[in-house]
């Protein structure tokens, strides 16, 4: 398992930091309970085992006049690894699709992107995907209300882990 040597500060300090990356180091470490030296290497440590990828802001979609965010369900034409690794380094070349992935059913990728407007999304489909000639169909999906984005991971099944190797935690 790749967090074998997680425990119970380390998912304190994955969590928090998950909450608001923009924590002093003191104040994480208060939050956490540790001193300030012992918090900022056990930091460095989960990001230099990759725990921690990076730190950004994320911004309202609104206010920065991205209002429409469409689901795009996409059938590759013609299945091969060529193809669908194609279709991959496209989708994630556009600046508009903010994640894309390879799914089972009766699509082989569900693209998230955000645009502006209708039009935005029109131009998008008309002269970026459907030109694309591994595409063998399309199906867009338009949120009508964003009910929960941007959520922080789940890390309760590391705690019942690090619990279940350190049961006084």
């Amino acid at each position: 398992m790749p967090y074998i040597n997680l425990d119970a500060i380390d998912l304190r300090i994955m969590n928090a930091l998950q909450s608001d990356g923009r924590l002093t180091n003191q104040e994480l470490a208060d939050q956490v309970g540790l001193s300030p030296s012992p918090c900022l290497r056990r930091v460095r440590r989960l990001e230099r085992d990759g725990f921690i990828r990076t730190y950004r802001a994320v911004l309202d979609r609104d206010s920065v006049g991205l209002g429409l965010t469409v689901f795009v369900e996409i059938k590759v034409e013609k299945h091969s690894r060529d193809n669908a690794q194609a279709l991959q380094q496209a989708l994630a070349a556009l600046p508009e699709v903010v994640a894309c992935h390879m799914v089972s059913g009766t699509a082989d990728f569900i693209a998230e992107i955000v645009v502006t407007n209708l039009k935005a999304y029109e131009r998008l489909l008309t002269e970026k995907l459907l030109v694309l000639p591994m595409i063998g169909d399309i199906r867009s999906n338009f949120a009508l209300t964003r009910v929960k984005s941007d959520a922080a991971l789940p890390l309760t099944h590391l705690k019942r882990e690090v619990e279940r190797r350190e049961p006084d935690c």
